[in-house]
């Protein structure tokens, strides 16, 4: 009998994507009320600090260190109180630590870089990356969740900070995800792109919009494909994932198939939406486009999803 799992791709896509390589483990059934105090006092503990919406990263010579021993994250004024315990690496508690010092006070070898910076420069390993992405998602959760949301009292961090709780109804409240649909549109050989107003210049590429509650990842794909461009879709196809520290979604790629060829779009959302021919998005991803075109960076999915479209379509 053939085995059911043959056809799975391999390597797994969502391998291949920038934050998505993360070796910590967060154990949350596991942990104690006490975990974070004994990682605080535990002397094995691998620090991360934050400083807004930026890491503050040890410059090398030879690499970018991002995980820092205590006597140097007292340099940068940490408020241990409001500190995080995202898991641990190879039994080793991480704590992520707000730093209170002004960016403009850390000197070198000391820089910071924030969450894009960390994804698309290439500084650091793949998997400081996720870990980066990871404590970028639960500070940002702890700092907009500070209250209940069922009685309004003043929520407490729990369990190192994977969990907020309530004093007064007693209510457990969760880190949450936000899931985003991003999908290339196909039809024949030409797919759909676009760039929001927000986009690097010259940058185009896949459609994307939140899932909203009740709904599928199909039925998100040909809703925000249809509000955006006006193409009418009929299969799609999921490809990967990536979780996205911005602040805290999770990216779930997809291939849809366009029914309909003629664009329409509100120039508010989207400034510009176009077809593209493969060759086109070839030339805008190896960077020889005579119009200067540009795809999105190659750690992101969106990269990922149209290079492996022309790879399929050779």
């Amino acid at each position: 009998m053939k085995n059911f799992f043959d056809n799975c791709p391999k390597p797994e896509p969502s391998s291949l994507l920038g934050f998505s390589s993360n070796e910590i483990t967060s154990n949350v059934e596991g942990r104690s009320p006490g975990c974070l105090s004994a990682a605080l006092d535990n002397p094995e503990s691998r620090y991360l600090a934050v400083c807004g919406d930026k890491i503050v990263v040890r410059k090398r010579e030879d690499h970018s260190q991002v995980f820092l021993p205590v006597d140097e994250i007292t340099a940068f004024d940490p408020d241990f109180v409001n500190s995080i315990m995202p898991g641990t690496i190879k039994e080793n508690p991480v704590v992520a630590v707000p730093a209170q010092i002004d960016i403009e006070d850390i000197k070198p070898p000391f820089i910071t870089l924030d969450a894009r910076a960390v994804l698309y420069s290439g500084t650091l390993p793949q998997e400081d990356a996720g870990a980066i992405g990871m404590a970028f998602s639960l500070l940002h959760w702890h700092k907009t969740n500070q209250y209940c949301g069922r009685c309004g009292t003043a929520s407490r961090s729990h369990l190192g900070g994977v969990r907020r709780d309530c004093p007064k109804c007693k209510s457990q409240i969760f880190p949450r995800t936000d899931p985003v649909a991003i999908m290339l549109s196909v039809k024949e050989d030409k797919c759909l792109l676009g760039r929001g107003p927000h986009f690097p210049p010259n940058w185009y590429s896949c459609l994307a919009g939140f899932v909203e509650p009740g709904e599928t990842l199909e039925q998100a794909v040909r809703r925000e494909t249809m509000e955006e461009s006006g193409i009418k879709i009929g299969r799609v196809r999921y490809y990967a994932s990536q979780p996205w520290p911005f602040p805290h979604s999770l990216m779930i790629g997809a291939y849809c198939e366009a029914l309909s060829d003629e664009i329409s779009f509100d120039g508010e959302e989207l400034e510009d939406c176009r077809w593209f021919e493969r060759e086109e998005v070839l030339a805008m991803i190896e960077k020889r486009h005579a119009g200067e075109l540009r795809a999105p960076p190659s750690k992101s999915i969106a990269s990922l999803i149209m290079r492996n479209w022309l790879a399929e379509t050779e």
